[in-house]
């Protein structure tokens, strides 16, 4: 399965994502996003400074209103979409 990087805060999204057979690392730098093939982040803080830096190729999802299980599916329509 794939590698996702999952913001620390999200503990029931790293659990579902877990369950689901993906390799979940916590992300606490931007370094930790390195070899993902998808992060979710909370969306709480983003693009706060106005900055975009890419860490990673593949996709970025926010989090924000969605379920566990939303982003489940969300997670597996990029990576099919990816291949």
């Amino acid at each position: 399965m794939a590698r996702i990087g999952v913001e620390e805060s999200l503990t029931d999204v790293q659990q579902q994502l877990q369950a689901d057979g993906h390799e979940v690392i916590t992300l606490r730098q931007e370094e930790d996003a390195n070899g993902c093939d998808c992060c979710i982040i909370s969306g709480q803080d983003q693009n706060v400074m106005g900055m975009q830096n890419t860490a990673i190729q593949g996709s970025v999802i926010s989090a924000q209103g969605h379920s566990a299980n939303d982003i489940s599916q969300e997670v597996q329509q990029k990576l099919q979409q990816q291949q």
